[in-house]
């Protein structure tokens, strides 16, 4: 890592140590809460303390990072609450980014869609959790390059790398799960079939859901119904108020 950091450009230099940096968070090296120390992150990351803290900037700006002033940087603490948020917007972007893959679909598409999935279910099969979420993401994304709108994304790239971070939490029991709604999703994407892509994709998020809440506290007294909104979800009712 070190000799890659030194022979970077100023501008690779920083992709790279917020790539591994945001790496270790997602993996949980970098736990939630953990105070980041720039003199400490640099030595480990052979590097000088000024990528480390303009990594951390932009960590913080995805919100993998909190930044409290003459206090510094930990990892985000990732709520029971903030996942519904993210669950809720999962559902309409990525049921649409289905849809239209579905609609748009290719050859190559659906190549490069099994092929992420052969190599997930060998992750699944030798238990490496860290591996099949990095798969997990990269079929999200497929998926929504498959879509062919460069507007969805803008949007699809920021949340999966999100919802990698919450998949991470559960991935050791969900990944089988996950990997089969995936090849669901695949062969109906593969058949051009819009409106099942788009059941089964909102479909896989709410089940993600319903593991990740059962996985993670929620905050006493919070106003959301949470069963109530998987039901909706499952179904594709929309949710009002």
């Amino acid at each position: 890592m070190a000799d890659v950091m030194r022979g970077a450009g100023r501008t690779t230099l920083l992709g790279e140590v917020t790539e591994e940096l945001r790496r270790r968070i997602l993996s949980g090296e970098l736990a939630q809460g953990e105070r980041l120390v720039e003199d400490r992150l640099a030595a480990l990351l052979g590097v000088s303390r000024n990528p480390v803290r303009e990594s951390i900037r932009v960590l913080a700006a995805e919100g993998f990072v909190e930044v409290v002033p003459r206090v510094g940087a930990t990892v985000a603490r990732l709520t029971a609450e903030e996942g519904e948020e993210l669950f809720d917007v999962r559902m309409a972007v990525e049921g649409l980014a289905a849809r239209l893959a579905a609609r748009k679909r290719s050859p190559e598409a659906v190549a490069r869609l099994r092929r992420i999935l052969d190599a997930a279910g060998e992750a699944v099969a030798a238990g490496r959790p860290a591996a099949v979420a990095e798969l997990n993401t990269a079929f999200h994304l497929a998926v929504g390059e498959a879509a062919g709108n460069s507007y969805l994304n803008l949007m699809m790239k920021p949340m999966v790398l999100r919802a990698q971070w919450v998949f991470s939490q559960t991935a050791a029991a969900r990944g089988p799960h996950s990997w089969t709604e995936h090849l669901s999703l695949c062969e109906a994407i593969a058949a051009g079939d819009e409106d099942e892509a788009q059941a089964r994709a909102i479909a896989h998020v709410a089940a993600a859901r319903r593991s990740f809440l059962a996985a993670v506290p929620r905050t006493a007294n919070h106003p959301n119904n949470t069963d109530n909104k998987d039901a909706q979800a499952a179904t594709g009712t929309p949710q009002h108020g």
